[in-house]
């Protein structure tokens, strides 16, 4: 019936198995958890092996670092169920009804069904405000606004898709990197799947500090450049890369590129601060694809 499947990495994720595991419990179901752990510190992968006590739950530790896509295109071949739920291991189901809300749409017409996400009221720590003051202005966006756009606004943190599409789609990206959510809306919308978004958030809680979360961004923008030049992305399925792009068609990219060169440092010193503004971070990855597209 139902196989939910967790990558993890350095992260405990006892709480989460514990609340999914009573849930799917409830629900009176057929049902696995299966967790693959990426290489973690052995400290961590220890602490989260005593989740093999709940049954049906299955924690294995990998012997290298793959990636996520890769762990979770293994996660899939071994999952046993026809319906798929792919969580991030830093995140928290905000409703008790989490796994009946998911379980409503496995007999609809959709291919692939996306939870959301949304973060605590909560400011964290200073040093962690970067990711969580652009999660709330970009990413907690209710069902009703992501159903207008489907494909353009996945997170990948929390869903639930057929099996057979997963493997199908998840095999053709090639990269192991941060930001590839988009490439996976442009394969479903390519190969005509069908994309259902329902108010059904996780809590994401694993926020990484203000510069890590900044060298994900430029990885995120550069992997968004290699995909749009190999001709695996349209510009009409991002908005940074169709900014970009008319940019460059008015030749207005030199400019761009060598304003963002000169204001870099300032940029950077605002988005790690306490009190980073978010419409700056939009300006600082328009910026760094237009040097970076310079560079090749």
């Amino acid at each position: 019936m139902l196989s939910v499947l967790i990558p993890v990495y350095n992260y405990d994720v006892r709480a989460l198995v514990t609340r999914l595991h009573k849930q799917l419990a409830l629900a009176a179901i057929r049902f696995e958890i299966i967790c693959i752990d990426d290489f973690s510190d052995p400290e961590m992968s220890q602490i989260n092996a005593e989740i093999v006590q709940l049954p049906h739950t299955t924690y294995e530790i990998s012997n290298r670092n793959a990636g996520c896509d890769a762990t979770r295109q293994t996660l899939a071949i071994w999952a046993n169920y026809d319906w798929l739920i792919f969580l991030d291991a830093d995140v928290m189901p905000v409703s008790e009804d989490f796994i009946s809300n998911y379980l409503k749409f496995t007999t609809s017409e959709y291919d692939a069904i996306y939870g959301g996400i949304t973060y605590k009221p909560e400011k964290p720590e200073s040093n962690l405000m970067l990711r969580w003051e652009y999660g709330n202005a970009k990413e907690n966006v209710p069902a009703s606004a992501r159903n207008r756009k489907p494909y353009k606004m996945l997170v990948t943190a929390n869903f639930m898709i057929r099996k057979t599409i997963f493997l199908k789609l998840n095999s053709k990206i090639e990269y192991k990197g941060y930001g590839y959510d988009i490439y996976l809306g442009a394969l479903l919308k390519s190969n005509s799947f069908k994309v259902f978004h329902i108010d059904n958030e996780v809590y994401h809680l694993g926020l990484e500090p203000n510069a890590t979360y900044l060298n994900k961004v430029e990885e995120a923008v550069d992997n968004l450049l290699k995909l749009n030049q190999e001709g695996k992305l349209k510009k009409t399925e991002n908005s940074l890369l169709n900014t970009f792009e008319r940019l460059k068609y008015c030749k207005l990219n030199h400019y761009v590129a060598w304003t963002f060169r000169r204001s870099k440092k300032q940029l950077t010193i605002n988005l790690l601060s306490a009190r980073p503004n978010i419409t700056l971070l939009q300006y600082y990855k328009l910026g760094y694809i237009c040097e970076q597209d310079l560079k090749l």
